[in-house]
């Protein structure tokens, strides 16, 4: 596969790019692989693609009975934060966002990481003190944060009103190195360095049944017929819920849909990501100009892709007494994805009931900031049956009561 580089990029010039090969294959699957990952996001692709540079397991097929990055991957607003108060958590989106940082190089594609800064908004004196608090666990974490006063807010971000009788801005929880990516590169890059490796990357292959021999998963059935594995990753998101049942087992998880939108472009105005927790909404700009708005979680468990009118009128409601400017804005786009949600909003990466079998899911709303340190993670669960990133985030916990609250810790779930 050709390297991209500005020596490439002028050579294909000369010839009118005709010579560039295709980015990632598509093969039909084979009969046996040594790993089948089930979901072709963020998080399966990066679990394969780490699996191989870390551990040199290649004979890998990732299905997907959709498109590459169709599901939540394409479906997010891109905020990259590790701002995690409980230490579990922290390690696992501090390793994401420190991979983040080099991830352009290492996967020789632009993921467009913008590290631009994010900060959460202190609206209330509980949730001052809350994000305080949150400084110091950051501290001991060896996560660079800081509280910022409601005049650096401003500085930071002029075009906010931090004076509103509602929700006046009485600080902020700043991390200056977090920020954004674009998710369609993201998925892109490591689906192009999976292909390089051999790896086959099986779009529009439906999991139908998990193939099972004494105890043990013995295979999948798809769409495109049988495939032998010794084992087998489920990153599905949304759907994980469904894959277990198929698996033979059971999560501890909903399933709901998470919507965002975005405006018309205009001319940049922001230039960092602000998460206002209190009216539960937030906001950044993208490269073309768009106002990227995102909430909470629909109330009620369902599995739509699409987006609704109350959820406009909720969740800009609760923002345009912050941004006054938002208002006068029309919206061009609406959406939905569907996130697993599991009681204490903190993932599942895990053996299963079914030796040979792992589960990623249960990210909730912060799944893409977490898509390298999940893939680094679960790749070296499935390898070698344990890692330092996951150890807490086992499915033991749910029965032994070791929750990782951040629902409770952090006052959102993002």
């Amino acid at each position: 596969m050709t390297r991209y580089s500005a020596f490439a990029v002028a050579k294909e010039a000369f010839r009118y790019h005709t010579g560039w090969g295709r980015a990632w294959g598509r093969p039909e699957p084979k009969k046996r692989y040594d790993v089948v990952i089930v979901g072709a996001g963020g998080h399966g692709l990066a679990t394969a693609y780490y699996l191989g540079k870390n551990f040199g397991i290649r004979n890998v097929a990732i299905i997907e009975k959709g498109w590459l990055g169709g599901g939540n991957t394409g479906r997010n607003t891109t905020i990259i934060r590790s701002n995690y108060l409980q230490d579990p958590s922290a390690a696992l989106y501090e390793k994401a966002r420190s991979l983040y940082e080099g991830l352009s190089q290492d996967l020789n594609y632009n993921v467009m990481f913008s590290p631009r800064g994010v900060m959460m908004l202190a609206q209330t004196e509980h949730e001052l003190r809350g994000y305080q608090r949150t400084v110091h666990a950051n501290r001991l974490q060896g996560i660079d944060t800081e509280m910022i006063s409601p005049r650096e807010v401003k500085r930071l971000c002029p075009i906010m009103n931090i004076d509103g009788p509602r929700y006046p801005v009485l600080g902020a929880l700043w991390q200056a190195r977090a920020g954004t990516a674009r998710h369609d590169a993201v998925a892109w890059g490591y689906a192009r360095a999976c292909s390089d490796m051999g790896m086959d990357i099986i779009q529009q292959c439906e999991v139908t049944s998990v193939q099972r021999e004494g105890g043990r998963v013995s295979g999948v059935s798809t769409t495109k017929g049988d495939i032998a594995c010794d084992k087998l990753g489920i990153v599905v998101a949304g759907h994980s819920g469904v894959m277990a049942e198929k698996a033979g087992f059971r999560l501890p998880l909903e399933s709901v849909s998470l919507q965002a939108l975005v405006s018309e472009p205009i001319k940049p105005c922001m230039d960092v990501v602000v998460m206002a927790n209190t009216v539960h909404g937030y906001m950044s700009q993208s490269d073309k100009g768009e106002m990227v708005i995102g909430g909470g979680t629909d109330g009620y468990i369902n599995y739509a892709q699409r987006g609704s009118y109350q959820h406009i009128e909720e969740t800009v409601r609760a923002l345009v007494e912050t941004f006054p400017m938002i208002s006068r804005l029309k919206m061009l786009r609406q959406w939905a994805g569907i996130v697993d949600v599991t009681g204490d909003r903190s993932p599942i990466l895990s053996k299963t009931p079914l030796e040979g079998c792992f589960i990623n899911c249960g990210w909730g709303t912060g799944g893409f900031k977490a898509i390298p340190g999940s893939g680094w993670g679960f790749a070296e669960l499935m390898a070698t049956g344990q890692s330092p990133l996951t150890a807490e985030f086992g499915l033991d916990r749910f029965r032994e009561g070791r929750f990782i609250d951040e629902s409770v810790a952090a006052g959102v779930a993002h």
